[in-house]
């Protein structure tokens, strides 16, 4: 009989879809799937401080059903039993949602987010929740609450945000799938820091229920995996219209094959999205994948999209939410609020209609540009962070590429142009810098081509192989 450390160490980076296989033809226990991963949590943790609220019992029974309905010769769905883990900002029906605020540390709600009810209906198995930044507010997962998650191939930098434990969860082993949400890159940034797939869908692709905004455009539910056919199988679960939620796109077929549709793409190549300072770290590691799109068959050509006004619109649309979802907080516990959260909400307090009326012309105008350049072009290739991970003990970087940023999103702006242009886009892992931190590759589509994005992001995968290196700290 093969050592049981060897085992379970084999099960915990196995794929979703390898999983998945296993235990429906009953190789493997959905119990033992789940033991193998709560072992891994308890080993592993502690060093990097991912998963904030753990619900062993309750993943013990879920299991114990999957396994139950196995012998009576029915899966439970797409995720039969496949450990799972929430970001701390999406509610869970018994579970503690903490937000990241001291403000909610005891709070336990009594419904699930749409998403992870979605979730366990496919029957995935909820292990607990990932840290995350206060309300998901930076791209630096710290908070009072819990503390800063460490990033497992350098603990002495960050891991990003706001979906920060998600993604280091994924890359040591923890759970092989996880939801996060993402409003101005908090799937992508924290995937490329953490050598995992971050995808941010379409607006709409991915219902939004509840929400204090139906018909806010600018946050998105997604999902993340270590590859990006896992994170297509996530995909399949969560991304159908519903109702009672105001923003629907129409429904995608995510389970068509990912090995297609990309020979002879033609690829904008964007090096700084339109001006921004980017770190020479960056640009180094990612320099290559020119000629990786190129040997996949795709023509690439350097071109610069222009986003003329994208930066001011989208600070006064987030500020605008901030001040609508969060203004009775501040009335009420102000003290109990960090920095950067006050600092969102006072912006939006400022805010007058012209403001607001501003805000929505720019961005109708940055959205005709964008549709413009990608009917010219089927991808718009970047980089998905302007500087690598950074100090841990830093809440944001205050300098890139020598120039200095103002306030604690600045340095995000690569992704949150792409956010104000509602277009899906994925981070994939490319490569790590010679010091060893992991960067990612973001591609970016056109209005609904969610499955495209996936795809090209799945050649990518297929051609790098990067994926597979999983951090020391987790083996």
């Amino acid at each position: 009989m093969p050592d049981r450390d060897l085992v379970a160490e084999d099960l915990v980076f196995k794929t979703a879809r390898e999983l998945v296989h296993l235990m429906v033809t009953r190789q493997v226990s959905a119990r033992e799937v789940l033991d193998a991963h709560l072992d891994q949590i308890a080993r592993v943790d502690p060093a990097v401080n991912a998963v904030v609220t753990r619900a062993p019992d309750r993943a013990r029974r879920m299991a114990e059903a999957a396994d139950a309905s196995i012998s009576r010769g029915v899966a439970l769905g797409l995720l039969h039993g496949l450990p799972v883990l929430h970001k701390d900002l999406a509610a869970t029906e018994g579970m503690r949602t903490t937000q990241g605020s001291p403000i909610f540390r005891d709070a336990v709600p009594t419904y699930n987010t749409l998403v992870v009810q979605r979730l366990i209906d496919a029957g995935a198995v909820s292990l607990g929740k990932t840290n995350t930044p206060e309300f998901g507010t930076g791209s630096q997962t710290y908070n009072e609450v819990f503390g800063a998650t460490r990033n497992p191939y350098d603990t002495a930098t960050t891991c990003g945000g706001s979906s920060g434990g998600a993604a280091v969860a994924l890359a040591c082993g923890m759970a092989p799938i996880a939801d996060g949400s993402d409003m101005a890159g908090s799937l992508r940034n924290p995937a490329s820091f953490c050598n995992v797939v971050g995808l941010r869908p379409s607006i709409g692709r991915v219902p939004v229920w509840p929400s204090p905004q139906h018909h806010f455009t600018l946050g998105a539910h997604g999902a993340m995996a270590r590859t990006v056919g896992d994170v297509a199988l996530q995909m399949r679960v969560i991304a159908r219209p519903d109702g009672r939620a105001a923003l629907n796109a129409p429904a995608v077929d995510f389970s068509l094959p990912l090995e297609c549709g990309v020979d002879g793409a033609r690829i904008a190549w964007s090096d700084t999205l339109d001006g921004l300072p980017v770190d020479e770290r960056i640009t180094r590691t990612l320099a290559p994948a020119k000629l990786l799109l190129a040997d996949l068959g795709c023509r690439v050509e350097d071109r610069e999209p222009d986003f003329s006004g994208a930066d001011e619109s989208f600070s006064i649309l987030r500020a605008a939410y901030y001040r609508q979802a969060f203004k009775q907080l501040y009335e009420e516990r102000r003290g109990d609020l960090g920095e950067s959260t006050t600092w969102e909400i006072e912006q939006g307090l400022a805010l007058t209609v012209d403001d607001l009326g501003r805000a929505e012309l720019l961005r109708s105008e940055v959205y005709d540009r964008l549709y413009a350049f990608l009917t010219e072009y089927r991808f718009l290739v970047a980089p998905v962070t302007q500087v690598p991970p950074f100090d841990v003990t830093e809440p944001w970087p205050r300098t890139v590429a020598g120039v200095k940023q103002t306030y604690y999103r600045e340095w995000m702006r690569i992704c949150s142009r792409i956010t104000l242009a509602g277009l899906p886009a994925i981070s994939v892992p490319y490569g790590f810098t010679a010091e060893g931190h992991p960067t990612g590759l973001q591609i970016i589509g056109r209005q609904g081509d969610d499955l495209g994005v996936l795809r090209m992001a799945a050649a990518v995968e297929a051609a790098t192989g990067t994926w597979r290196r999983a951090p020391e700290t987790a083996l």
